[in-house]
């Protein structure tokens, strides 16, 4: 292990360390994720003024949105997670990588759907050849590549190699979906909320918008370590840590 990295990080890729963490952590990134939620949704959908153009349609960005950026920033987190994994043969960053591919195939998918149903009354057609729309369903059959070519190995290990190798190919088309718009003359509207200037949206729509945000990302926290500790659980059911684990919660 290199010497750069924390002690406390090092510690912390240990299966039994991080399956205590995550289970103190999921519990409070779950609330947060239900509270911030609703009050996103209400701020949404009650209070936020309709569109002067689109009218109340246009409130589908508050799921639409959101998802779209976690498709991208857990297809990012993964790939990280794959680097990782392939330099560091680090376990647990394996797991981490290939329990992240559902959720982010998840969100992708919501962002096609609640896209399509948006595009409908604004564009009038379901699907449209958009390069942010075709980039965006690429990115889906990546998320599906790296589950199915995990789980065509026998060996665990060895498919989760494989697709964190797919996992980093596939890196190179989140930029691609991000800047599409800029890049090509599409059908898909430029960006109007901007983390560095001004946003080019109401502010009472805007506070929702981010809001909506952290709720996705606290979700994203709570499932993922969900699926981590009992994959782990699955993975090291013959360690000790699991066999004291199992007499903890049955004493």
């Amino acid at each position: 292990m290199a010497n750069w990295i924390p002690t406390w990080l090092h510690r912390l890729g240990s299966p039994p360390t991080f399956y205590r963490f995550a289970g103190a952590v999921r519990p409070w990134a779950l609330a947060l994720a239900l509270i911030t939620g609703a009050i996103a949704a209400y701020g949404g959908l009650v209070l936020a003024p309709a569109d002067y153009q689109q009218g109340d349609a246009y409130r589908i960005i508050f799921i639409h949105v959101p998802s779209a950026w976690m498709s991208l920033f857990i297809y990012f987190a993964m790939g990280v997670a794959a680097f990782i994994a392939l330099v560091w043969r680090i376990k647990l960053a394996e797991v981490v990588a290939m329990e992240s591919a559902p959720i982010g195939a998840a969100f992708t998918f919501i962002t096609l759907v609640t896209g399509s149903l948006w595009g409908k009354p604004m564009w009038g057609t379901w699907w449209t050849w958009d390069a942010r729309l075709t980039s965006e369903l690429v990115l889906l059959f990546l998320y599906l590549g790296v589950i199915g070519l995990f789980h065509a190995f026998e060996d665990r290990r060895q498919g989760a190699r494989a697709a964190a190798f797919l996992a980093l190919i596939g890196v190179v088309n989140v930029p691609i979906v991000h800047f599409s718009v800029n890049w090509w003359n599409t059908l898909h509207q430029g960006s109007t909320v901007r983390l560095l200037g001004p946003s080019h949206i109401d502010a009472r729509m805007l506070w929702p918008l981010l809001t909506m945000m952290l709720a996705t990302k606290c979700y994203y926290v709570a499932s993922l370590f969900g699926r981590v500790r009992a994959d782990l659980v699955a993975m090291e059911s013959g360690k000790d840590w699991v066999k004291a684990l199992a007499v903890e919660e049955t004493a």
